[in-house]
């Protein structure tokens, strides 16, 4: 399914800003979008985390049929 791309991708891009704060403390997603408070980065921050939270779902999901077992 589509969203479930576009929500893997959403909380990989969390994940990495989340290390850089950890490793580096640099926050990549308030630097490029102009601090955290701006709109465009709480924009970013909730997609994120709606994102983490739909791939909740992809835990308790049955595998679907005719799909490769290593796919």
């Amino acid at each position: 399914m589509i969203i479930d791309r576009i929500a893997l991708v959403l909380t990989i891009v969390g994940a990495l800003n989340w290390g850089s704060i950890g490793l580096f403390g640099f926050d990549l997603v308030a630097f490029l979008c102009g601090g955290q408070m701006s709109m465009l980065s709480r924009i970013i921050y909730a997609l994120v985390g709606i994102a983490g939270l739909w791939c909740i779902t992809l835990l308790f999901r049955e595998r679907e049929e005719g799909h490769a077992a290593n796919a």
